[in-house]
């Protein structure tokens, strides 16, 4: 492999803190998504020794979509990883393994289902893979830099 490679493969955060990130962001991603699932079902009826029983739900339902949400993520972008520095290539496949393993690993686990468990690893897989395969990203580097101020003080035609 050739040092332009290795340069492209090289980031400024290493697998363990791409995979924290990750679990992170699924955590918080899981939370809103159990916060609006929570506001969309019916309050539990008031028992006696039940206090606040719709916020005691609201805040199972946050932690169980968020951890869910967590593990996905954490188990994705740490297979990910593991796959690209093993082949020592970045493309597609590696999103696509590291998709199949997160949705066959954590939602099959959950289902306690092996169809589910493959189709919910096919599903991610596919998508990963579509989403890699397209290009398509959060970023679009054109070339430009931005800065909150201008650089360069600019004349007007009274000063020339």
């Amino acid at each position: 492999m050739d040092p332009a490679e290795m340069r492209y493969l090289e980031e400024e955060d290493g697998p363990m803190m791409k995979t924290i990130k990750g679990s992170v962001t699924g955590f918080a991603a899981g939370t809103i998504y159990g916060t609006i699932l929570a506001t969309w079902k019916d309050v539990p009826r008031v028992e006696r020794n039940v206090a606040l029983p719709g916020l005691i739900r609201t805040l199972k339902m946050m932690g169980t979509h968020g951890l869910t949400f967590a593990a996905i993520g954490g188990v994705y972008i740490g297979v990910e990883q593991v796959v690209q520095s093993y082949r020592a290539k970045r493309d597609f496949f590696n999103g696509a393994i590291g998709g199949f393993v997160a949705g066959a690993s954590v939602l099959g686990f959950r289902a306690r289902s092996i169809p589910t468990a493959i189709a919910a690893g096919a599903t991610l897989a596919v998508t990963s893979a579509l989403i890699d395969s397209g290009g398509q990203t959060t970023r679009v580097d054109n070339g430009r830099e931005y800065y909150p101020y201008t650089p360069v003080e600019k004349t007007t035609q009274a000063d020339a």
